[in-house]
């Protein structure tokens, strides 16, 4: 029994206020759906709101280098400094690439390292005149293996009980059917190469020679063609490295 003798009514409390009841949700209504949808948030803490929007979803498809923020993936690695010692190694292995690449008659075939080896010692001249104030040299050519026309130095073996300086200049009159005096020496070139399966080590002794006469009508037939350059085009003309620095150091006494 309330107080004042009344009944208390179903809707009120002890205290005469109303008490609100809670409605249930209807199965299937939008207010239930919000509501389970708000419960799975508060389970899954920052789940809902960490997933990716469909757009933004469509957009991560068509840009495979974008992600989300803090999953680093797929993301583009930023280029790493080099340094120092990087540099070096790098150096190294464009230096051994390219003595590989490198075509000169030094360059001993894996074929030929083991094969027998023996040496050889040559001489040769840089035979020069002067048309005018132009300094002329003169080149010889022979065909190499490959069928190709290389231009070089007059050279040859030196024969037994012969000097270098002899040798230089006999050679010079059989290749090319010039006479010349040597005025100084050259220096000499060492490379090798391989010649019926045989490496040869070769030593040739170069000189500094004067034209003064003969014919390159009357050399032998071991040179295709002999023909005088200007000493500039002969630095360039000439085919191999070892004689292009032959070249460089009678172009120092000349001038």
């Amino acid at each position: 029994m309330a107080e004042g003798g009344g009944a208390a009514t179903p809707g009120e409390d002890a205290g005469g206020s109303k008490r609100r009841r809670r409605r249930r949700p209807r199965r299937g209504s939008s207010h239930a759906a919000g509501a389970a949808k708000a419960q799975g948030a508060i389970r899954g803490g920052d789940t809902a709101r960490d997933a990716p929007r469909p757009a933004q979803a469509d957009r991560a498809r068509a840009e495979p280098g974008r992600t989300q923020a803090g999953t680093g993936r797929g993301q583009k690695r930023k280029p790493q400094r080099k340094g120092p010692e990087q540099d070096k190694k790098k150096d190294q292995k464009s230096r051994k690439q390219r003595r590989k690449r490198r075509d000169t008659s030094g360059k001993a075939s894996p074929r030929s390292r083991g094969a027998p080896s023996k040496r050889e010692i040559s001489a040769g001249g840089v035979v020069y005149r002067r048309d005018g104030g132009e300094i002329e040299i003169v080149l010889a050519s022979r065909r190499t293996r490959r069928g190709e026309l290389a231009w070089g130095l007059a050279k040859g073996g030196i024969e037994d009980n012969e000097s270098p300086e002899e040798a230089a200049v006999r050679e010079v009159r059989e290749e090319t059917g010039l006479l010349a005096e040597i005025e100084d020496s050259l220096g000499e070139t060492r490379y090798f190469y391989v010649w019926e399966d045989v490496r040869i080590r070769k030593t040739v002794h170069f000189f500094l020679m004067r034209h003064t006469g003969g014919n390159i009508d009357d050399r032998d037939d071991e040179m295709e063609e002999i023909r005088w350059f200007p000493l500039e085009r002969a630095l360039k003309r000439a085919a191999y490295r070892g004689e292009r620095d032959v070249l460089v150091r009678a172009a120092e006494i000349l001038r």
